[in-house]
């Protein structure tokens, strides 16, 4: 598995791993919110997760087969994946593995905020601390969507290389998983979208990533957060359409001691309004952290 990745700061700093949302390539973590992490004395890395962005793609794995998935979890069966977020979880550690980082602060969206907590979970002593954010737990009471008749606007992603409809497919559903307090002009979003497409533009991938997000949004993870030591910051928009705020929540009362903040006029994203508000709390929770030794190495050339 080869993945794309952009380190930013000083290598010989703590390190704030960021880790996106389904088919968000690292160029989706807003430069505004990266550098003002570095300012704040970290080193951060963001990146293309498998099947995303410049990083390896899977081609010969296929479309998922969805109406397989849905008849296998009606059933309580395990669901034919070519991959799950675990393996994604093993690829975020693989990264760090690879630039010799021993520990890191753990920063993940939606999508990426599940798998922040599998790798928290399942590695915990590669983890300095965690933030979730827009993320769930799998608790099986919490509604799949927060407003359903939000997301029903949305138009079905392309499924091949028609770019136009991408385009178009991109700025509408930005717009709707937006923050009604921290709206952004929709020429913004559409050169934001073009920008994204001009770099890399693979729809399988994303239903491969849809996919996965989906079986383990259902997979109830809370009896091994509840093992969970480290300190861990929860953060979730009330304006969020996709994730209910109650998914959040449950988040911070299932991890030991996490800390819970709710952002009003926040949806499902990272306004750059609130840059400093987030960098804030993470930069507060990772001062938290209290590590006997942390090892950073030079990383290896791109």
């Amino acid at each position: 598995m080869t993945l794309a990745y952009e380190s930013l700061g000083n290598p010989r700093r703590e390190t704030i791993l960021l880790i996106g949302g389904t088919g968000s390539q690292l160029t989706q973590w807003p430069d505004s919110f990266c550098q003002a992490l570095v300012a704040k004395g970290f080193r951060v890395i963001r990146y293309d997760q498998r099947d995303c962005g410049l990083s390896t793609r899977l081609e010969a794995a296929g479309l998922p087969d969805w109406s397989g998935i849905m008849t296998r979890l009606a059933a309580g069966q395990s669901a034919p994946l070519a991959y799950t977020l675990s393996d994604m979880a093993r690829d975020a550690v693989g990264l760090l593995d690879a630039l010799g980082i021993r520990r890191a602060h753990v920063v993940g969206a939606s999508m990426g905020g599940m798998i922040a907590q599998l790798v928290a979970t399942t590695y915990p002593a590669r983890v300095l601390s965690l933030t979730s954010l827009m993320a769930t737990d799998g608790k099986p009471s919490l509604p799949p969507i927060a407003k359903p008749e939000v997301m029903a606007q949305a138009p079905p992603p392309p499924t091949d290389q028609d770019t136009a409809a991408a385009l178009v497919y991109g700025v509408r559903t930005r717009q709707l998983l937006g923050s009604p307090a921290y709206p952004t002009a929709e020429a913004a979003i559409r050169a934001e979208v073009a920008r994204e497409l001009h770099r890399s533009y693979y729809p399988a991938g994303y239903q491969r990533q849809a996919a996965a997000a989906l079986v383990e949004s259902l997979h109830d993870r809370r009896a091994q957060l509840r093992m969970l030591q480290v300190p861990t910051l929860v953060v979730h928009g009330d304006a969020d359409p996709l994730v209910p705020v109650a998914a959040g929540q449950d988040v911070a009362a299932t991890i030991p001691g996490a800390e819970w903040r709710l952002l009003p006029g926040m949806g499902h994203e990272v306004p750059l309004q609130l840059v400093p508000v987030l960098v804030d709390a993470i930069t507060a929770v990772a001062t938290r952290a209290h590590p006997r030794q942390t090892m950073h190495a030079q990383p290896r050339p791109r």
